[in-house]
C-alpha cells in the first residue's frame, strides 16, 4: 500500500521539524572590561555631581531611625526633617567653635614644630640615612658617574585657586545639607513613585523587600558605627585630656580620630601616625610622646575586636581583602569622600547580592 510505503522504517531517524531557540548573544570579554573602564571613569568624572548626592544619601541614613521615632511620637515628616537638620547643624556648629581655635593654632605653628621636631627624627633615621648614603655612593662608583646637584623647580602657584576653591566649596556644602533635608521629606514618596513604574507585581514586591532591607540594615549599620566612633573619638579626647592637652585641642584630636574610625585599616593607620607626630611634639620625654598613640591603639583594639562584633554580629561583616580593594577603588576614585562611603556601598552591594537568585555565592564571597 502507498499508506505503508511512505511510513518510516524503525530504524530511521527521527527529525524534529521544531527549529532550535535561538541562542542569547553573550558580550564578549573586551566589551565587559571596556564597560568597566568607562563606568570607572564616569565615576570619577561625574565627582563634583555624585558626591553631594552620596553623602546627602549617607547622611539621610544616618538620620532615619531619629526620624522615625518622631513619626512615631506623631511628628510631621517636614517638621521631624527640620528639626534632625537643624540639630545635626547646631551640633557641628559647636563642636567646629570649639575645635576651629585649637586647629588654627596647630595649623600656624605646626612649620615651627616640625623644625624643632627634625633633629629628634634625624638622630632616629641616623642608621638609615647612613646606609641609604653608602648605596648611593657605591651606585655612583659602580656607573661612573659623577656627583650632579639635583636641578630646583619652581612652582607657581595660582593667587586666584583659593578665591574660586572657598566658593565651590561652600556651594557643595550647602547642596549636600539641603540634599539632605529632600532626601528625608521627599525621598519615600520618590521611591513608591519609582516602583510603581515596575511592570509586573512580583517585581514590585521584590524591589520593595530588597529597598526596604537595605535603608533597615544600612541605617542601622551607620548609625551604630557613628556611634561607636563618637564614642571612642570622646573616650580619646578624655584620655589626652588626662595626659594635660587642654581641652580643645584633645577634642581636635578626638573628633579627627572619630572620623578616620570609619575607614577601616586606612583611618586608624592615618591616626596612630598622626598621634605619633602629636605626641613627639607635645611631649620631650620619649615614653611620654608614646603615650597618644598606645592609648589610640588600645581603644581601637578594644572597639574593632570587641564592641564592634558583638553589637553588629556577622551579618555585617566583610571580607579584609574585599574592603581594602574597596577602600583603594573608592579613595582613587573620590578620595577622603571615597573612603567614608566605601563601607556602606560596599554593604548595599552585599545585600543586594544576597536577595537576588542566583548570586547568593557573590554575597558569600564578601563575607
Amino acid at each position: 500500500m502507498a499508506h505503508d510505503a511512505i511510513a518510516p522504517t524503525p530504524d530511521a531517524p527521527l527529525v524534529d521539524a521544531t527549529p532550535p531557540p535561538p541562542l542569547r548573544p553573550r558580550a564578549s570579554t573586551a566589551a565587559l572590561v571596556l564597560a568597566t573602564l568607562a563606568v570607572g571613569y564616569t565615576l570619577w568624572a561625574a565627582q563634583a555631581l555624585l558626591l553631594p548626592v552620596l553623602l546627602a544619601m549617607f547622611f539621610a541614613l544616618v538620620a532615619s531611625p531619629v526620624l522615625r521615632l518622631l513619626r512615631r511620637l506623631w511628628v510631621p515628616r517636614f517638621l521631624a526633617a527640620l528639626l534632625v537638620v537643624c540639630g545635626g547643624l547646631a551640633a557641628f556648629g559647636a563642636l567646629g567653635y570649639q575645635m576651629l581655635p585649637s586647629a588654627m593654632a596647630w595649623a600656624r605653628e605646626a612649620p615651627r614644630e616640625m623644625r624643632q621636631l627634625a633633629p629628634k627624627l634625624r638622630e632616629l633615621t641616623r642608621p638609615m640615612h647612613e646606609a641609604n648614603q653608602a648605596a648611593e655612593n657605591f651606585a655612583r662608583a659602580a656607573g661612573g658617574e659623577t656627583g650632579r646637584q639635583p636641578q630646583l623647580v619652581r612652582t607657581v602657584v595660582d593667587p586666584f585657586q583659593k578665591l574660586t576653591e572657598t566658593p565651590r566649596l561652600l556651594a557643595s556644602l550647602l547642596a549636600v545639607v539641603l540634599l539632605t533635608f529632600f532626601f528625608m521629606v521627599y525621598g519615600e514618596k520618590l521611591q513608591r513613585h519609582a516602583i510603581a513604574l515596575l511592570p509586573g507585581r512580583q517585581q514590585k514586591k521584590f524591589t520593595v523587600e530588597i529597598l526596604q532591607s537595605i535603608e533597615r540594615e544600612v541605617s542601622r549599620y551607620v548609625l551604630t558605627i557613628s556611634l561607636i566612633n563618637a564614642v571612642v573619638g570622646l573616650l580619646f579626647a578624655c584620655v589626652l585630656y588626662f595626659m594635660q592637652i587642654p581641652l580643645p585641642e584633645a577634642l581636635l584630636w578626638g573628633t579627627m580620630v572619630a572620623l578616620l574610625n570609619f575607614a577601616p585599616y586606612v583611618g586608624p593607620l592615618i591616626g596612630m601616625l598622626a598621634m605619633l607626630l602629636v605626641g613627639f611634639i607635645t611631649f620631650d620625654d620619649p615614653l611620654q610622646a608614646l603615650m597618644p598613640a598606645l592609648a589610640y591603639l588600645v581603644l581601637h583594639t578594644i572597639e574593632g575586636q570587641v564592641v564592634t562584633p558583638i553589637v553588629l554580629g556577622r551579618s555585617m561583616a566583610l571580607s579584609p581583602l574585599v574592603l581594602i580593594l574597596a577602600l583603594m577603588l573608592f579613595g582613587w576614585l573620590w578620595g577622603i569622600v571615597g573612603l567614608l562611603l566605601a563601607v556602606p556601598l560596599l554593604v548595599c552591594v552585599k545585600l543586594v547580592l544576597a536577595r537576588v537568585e542566583g548570586m547568593e555565592g557573590w554575597a558569600r564571597l564578601l563575607e
